[in-house]
């Protein structure tokens, strides 16, 4: 394959060759009003992968010969920012180009705030993300929002087109289009991954007549190409691995999904938010710590974001794959539920109810209840549930140290009436 792939070798470099978004740069169209009158506003690019965010971006940067900076908000950080904005101040017009925008925290977007407002820098954002949820209010109400579409499959099948006849290299072939649904399926409407598996495809079959058919990309597919969606198959198949790592104590395998994970570009609270119901449904009273470190695991990633989060997500993935393992708050609660399915609304024993007004206490309300404060070891024999569950044990703790100390605590009180 050549140096550069598919994608890059022929991406438009005007808004005529541009392929879809007719709504936006089609010939009435308000993005390119803005363009061709010089006057570009700070604007976030909202659409899904591959429709041509960052090619507009580039479009607008050659149509105004204006200097163009590009930083990806995986990779950049509050540094890489403050030191664009500085470089920006000698440079008039420097349009700044942000790719995943949506994955840089409050710190960081406050760091370009006072860029556009001063207008050392003109901001294009690029998200996969509805912007009124991820993007800070008061850099949002000085940006302009441009919502781009999915390609449709008219404009898909154009694109390959145009690549087989302009590409300099697929050119030099005679390529049949026999077949497209496996290319369409597999690249799931990204332009940029279609567009490379093509290439893919075309160098794989090697001769210079080429016949595409969907067997034969499928084909391809699978030897060759790491697909990650988010929203697809492979999406649930890696966090299912992740999990599963993590319940089985492997924390090798653990970090090598996190890590394909964050490749893929997965959202990092949605990685940090399985963490924290991992570290009560698998871990729980065995390590009680587990759910600690969890939520400041969330609460750091929430603040800081890519690329550094990925460090704290680290750390709290091999300390609960570390960590001794116990479920039984999970079905502890799964049973609880399923019982209170099952019995309906029962009645709550009169004594532990609340009797805050002389009528309650008159019907028997709060009548025999006993303080346990009141008693030797805080503790004293009496009812807490409805009399027709009575004596049903819901949590049974696990075989573990921190939970057999609570068995024995528990044992000590209630062995009679729950068996412990």
């Amino acid at each position: 394959m050549s140096q550069k792939p598919l994608a890059e070798r022929i991406r438009p470099q005007t808004l005529d060759d541009l392929i879809g978004q007719e709504h936006l740069v089609g010939k009435n169209g308000v993005l390119r009003r803005a363009i061709e009158s010089g006057g570009i506003p700070s604007m976030i690019l909202w659409g899904p992968p591959g429709v041509g965010k960052t090619t507009i971006a580039n479009i607008i940067a050659n149509t105004v010969k204006a200097p163009f900076i590009s930083l990806s908000a995986i990779s950049a950080g509050v540094k890489e920012i403050r030191e664009v904005i500085q470089r920006a101040k000698f440079q008039s017009n420097t349009i700044l180009f942000i790719d995943e925008i949506h994955r840089f925290n409050k710190s960081q977007q406050d760091a370009l705030l006072g860029a556009v407002e001063k207008g050392d820098v003109t901001l294009i954002g690029a998200t996969t993300e509805n912007p009124s949820f991820e993007v800070n209010s008061a850099l949002l109400s000085r940006s302009q929002v441009y919502t781009l579409k999915g390609l449709s499959t008219e404009d898909l099948l154009r694109l390959v087109e145009s690549a087989i006849q302009k590409d300099k290299i697929l050119s030099q072939k005679t390529i049949h289009l026999k077949e497209t649904q496996a290319l369409f399926s597999i690249s799931g409407g990204d332009a940029r991954k279609l567009l490379n598996l093509l290439d893919l495809v075309v160098e794989n079959l090697g001769d210079q007549e080429v016949e595409i058919t969907d067997d034969k990309v499928i084909d391809i597919a699978q030897q060759r190409v790491a697909i990650y969606d988010k929203s697809g198959e492979q999406h649930y198949d890696i966090i299912s691995a992740f999990i599963k790592s993590i319940r089985g104590s492997d924390p090798n395998a653990a970090v090598y999904y996190l890590a394909r994970m964050i490749e893929g570009g997965e959202d990092i609270k949605f990685i940090a938010r399985r963490l924290v119901i991992l570290a009560s449904e698998d871990i729980g009273n065995a390590n009680p710590t587990a759910l600690v470190i969890a939520t400041t695991a969330f609460q750091a990633v929430s603040m800081i974001g890519y690329p550094e989060g990925r460090i704290v997500l680290s750390q709290c993935v091999t300390y609960l794959a570390a960590s001794a393992k116990s479920n039984a708050a999970y079905m502890a609660i799964n049973q609880a539920q399923a019982l209170v399915r099952q019995t309906g609304d029962l009645q709550v024993p009169l004594p532990i109810r609340n009797a805050p007004t002389k009528l309650m206490k008159e019907e028997g309300y709060g009548k025999g209840y006993k303080y346990s404060h009141d008693f030797s070891g805080n503790f004293v024999n009496q009812e807490f549930l409805p009399a027709e569950i009575k004596g049903t044990k819901l949590y049974d703790p696990g075989k573990n140290p921190r939970e057999e100390e609570m068995r024995k605590r528990l044992q000590a009180m209630w062995k009679e009436k729950y068996g412990y």
